[in-house]
């Protein structure tokens, strides 16, 4: 088999696992949008703020402690303790449901049957404010994270591949249980979006609020469970990306490239996500791979935003989008 031939494949497994991994940024924003009609910005920074929270639990760091120092002239910095990582990431989950909560209370109640474009700009204000709050709550400086996933290079993969073409493949563990975990993701929420009341709910709150009120569903009981649901996919994210980069604010800048990743896979679809992160993590790899030599290189920086460009032309509802038709 011709060495070419051997590295693009090798690319393309790099690349799916990427695409995996925006993929989980993405089912965030599809569940929003899907349950509610809101394009939620800040589901980023959701994710850069359960990693924040989640490392400042299990080193047993004192939250605020900047401020705190500041004000009364103190030197705490930690408890002295650590946590185990399964219970910070249980506290973890239980202060998203929280933030959910207070995000119904003080935003969305106010917002009920409102323009979608008032509540993206509300989206907005709570991604800053939330990026702000992270930062005095937890520090700023970059932390690492470690929670017992596996990392570094999958030595089965490595000499199977080696047998099979004289190469090893380089494929990194945790893109591998970042793999597995999206597939049970995307099975479990699609199984409740489709099988549950809840998620019968979900949908026709997304379709008219009022409606959905006048038949008996709690409007403010779907936004907290959907921003729930949302803020652990949101957590889930924030250990893959948290443990493979480290925990920092550039953290949030992951959903820009959950964009196009929607806008191929479509805006109301789980299944969609999936399939769009494969593809943009996929695509973007090989097109470095075999044009990115001929232009200078650095397309892995735009090719995902060109190619859902070409989608928003041509198949604005992305693939796995329901198509709109309005009759007048």
């Amino acid at each position: 088999m011709p060495d070419t031939l051997i590295y693009a494949i090798e690319v393309s497994l790099n690349g799916l696992m990427a695409g995996v991994m925006y993929a989980l940024v993405a089912l965030g924003f599809v569940l929003i949008f899907k349950a509610s009609g809101i394009f939620n910005y800040a589901q980023g920074v959701l994710a850069l703020f359960a990693a924040l929270t989640l490392v400042g639990l299990q080193s047993g760091q004192v939250p605020f402690a900047h401020l705190i120092n500041a004000v009364f002239g103190t030197e705490l910095h930690h408890f002295g303790w650590k946590l185990p990582a399964v219970v910070a990431i249980l506290l973890t989950a239980g202060v998203m449901v929280g933030l959910a909560i207070l995000v119904e209370r003080l935003i969305l109640k106010h917002l009920v049957n409102q323009e979608p474009i008032i509540l993206f700009m509300a989206t907005i204000g709570l991604a800053y404010f939330l990026e702000g709050f992270g930062d005095v709550m937890w520090g700023a400086d970059i932390k690492k994270m470690d929670v017992g996933l596996p990392q570094g290079i999958s030595e089965t993969i490595d000499t199977v591949t080696f047998n099979w073409f004289g190469y090893g493949f380089f494929i990194d563990r945790l893109d591998i249980v970042a793999a597995l975990v999206a597939a049970a993701l995307v099975a479990a929420l699609t199984a409740f979006s489709q099988f549950t009341k809840y998620g019968r709910a979900l949908r026709a709150v997304a379709d008219d609020h009022q409606a959905a009120l006048s038949v008996g569903i709690s409007l403010r009981f779907v936004w907290v469970l959907v921003w729930s649901i949302a803020g652990f996919v949101a957590l889930v994210a924030g250990i893959m990306w948290g443990s493979k980069l480290g925990v920092q604010f550039s953290l949030s800048l992951i959903a820009l490239k959950a964009l196009p990743v929607l806008m191929l896979g479509g805006f109301t679809s789980i299944p969609g996500a999936i399939a769009g992160g494969l593809i943009i993590g996929m695509g973007e790899k090989l097109f470095e791979f075999f044009v990115g030599p001929l232009v200078g290189g650095a397309t892995e920086n735009w090719f995902a935003y060109v190619l859902a460009l070409l989608f928003l032309v041509f198949r604005p509802q992305g693939l796995f989008g329901e198509k709109i038709i309005e009759r007048v």
